[in-house]
């Protein structure tokens, strides 16, 4: 627990494959505590996993590691702590890198880096079965048993608890595997206000910091209805902060100067974000009711977020698994004009015949004429 009486977490990417040069601008654009980085989403997880099959070493965010390079020293200087869920499958394998970086960076005796394992379920899921845990799919209530010689990975969603214990041992940087998207948010904010696990309240308020925050860009304009086309700078949009104080209220704002907007209208946008119950938004430290949040916008891109409240936690995790299901193939075959519509449909006739004649059959088969009725319908008839 620290004497702040506000704390700044920005976010620097909401997915892999975010804009690069983002956590450098929220890192030299002006003031901050913490930079959080949210890599992971399921499909991501499934990447790793197939990546880490072909080399052991992979399975991880490989672009975090040149990324800290660049930053490090300038986290170290200005204080800066990072949470990043980067370790994907191969959290340990990311903080070795990790820790090269560091070195390479002129950092390695003053930065610290903290791990964080214990999600990966794939060496525990028979154990699990043999004692009598279904571990049933939540939308179709089918027994893991009906899927089990496919799976290709297993990941528990963790929560802010050890993102807390690796802060309070004095890490620069917390790495960790699948935690979910929102405690690399909330949890430097239970570490720094010292909240109890008991503050359903104030963690729930975190948690929808956390919500907003964990898509990067899409609450500063980048996934905005109302207006976009007057949204200004998007090349250079600005990224999130939230500036939270110790009853759990928050400001979501951007550094000054930057691209995209802050409105009410944005940030409402970005609660609605993958949401399902409402009233029930589970994550592994509270239960969140996001039907009582307030805002207020404050203008100057600044908008407050205030009255959430939120109940104890559940007695589960949520599991993600992925396994294998199939192949897919896909083809492209290009036809010009004259009469490019009625060639690609005969060949499309064609390629069904030959398959029928194989005696091969899919789930699905499916054609498109890309061009048709868009951007060359007048040029293919």
């Amino acid at each position: 627990m620290s004497e702040r009486r506000l704390v700044r977490v920005a976010s620097g990417q909401g997915f892999w494959g975010d804009d690069l040069e983002a956590p450098v601008r929220q890192v030299e654009g002006g003031p901050i505590d913490y930079l959080m980085l949210d890599y992971l989403a399921e499909v991501t997880m499934s990447i790793m996993q197939k990546q880490r099959a072909r080399d052991p070493s992979a399975g991880y965010a490989r672009d975090f590691v040149p990324l800290m390079e660049r930053i490090f020293a300038r986290c170290v200087e200005n204080g800066v702590r990072v949470v990043s869920n980067a370790g994907g499958v191969n959290p340990v394998g990311c903080a070795d890198a990790l820790v090269e970086a560091g070195r390479r960076a002129g950092v390695g005796g003053r930065a610290r880096v903290g791990l964080v394992t214990g999600d990966d379920l794939m060496d525990r899921l028979d154990d699990l079965l043999e004692r009598g845990h279904e571990l049933a799919n939540m939308e179709t209530g089918a027994p893991l048993s009906t899927i089990r010689d496919r799976v290709q990975s297993a990941n528990a969603y963790i929560g802010a608890a050890p993102i807390v214990e690796a802060l309070e041992k004095g890490a620069d940087v917390v790495v960790t595997g699948r935690s979910t998207d929102t405690a690399l948010t909330y949890g430097p904010l239970i570490y720094e206000f010292g909240w109890s696990p008991d503050d359903h309240d104030r963690i729930a308020a975190g948690v929808v910091a956390g919500h907003i925050n964990e898509c990067g860009a899409q609450c500063t304009g980048g996934n905005c209805l109302i207006d976009w086309w007057t949204i200004p700078d998007m090349a250079s949009v600005g990224f999130p902060i939230v500036e939270v104080s110790p009853d759990g209220s928050f400001v979501v704002t951007k550094h000054e100067g930057s691209g995209g907007r802050v409105t009410r209208a944005s940030v409402a946008e970005q609660i609605l974000y993958e949401m399902g119950d409402p009233t029930t938004y589970i994550t592994p430290d509270v239960v969140a009711d996001f039907t009582r949040i307030r805002l207020e916008d404050l203008g100057d891109d600044r908008v407050r977020v205030y009255g959430v409240t939120g109940g104890p936690r559940t007695d589960f995790l949520k599991v993600s698994i992925a396994y294998a299901s199939g192949w897919k193939a896909t083809g492209t075959l290009t036809y010009a004009w004259p009469d490019a519509a009625a060639k690609a449909r005969a060949a499309d006739r064609i390629l069904r015949q030959r398959l029928d004649g194989l005696g091969l059959r899919f789930d699905e088969i499916r054609t498109e004429l890309v061009g048709w009725d868009s951007t060359h319908g007048p040029l293919v008839g």
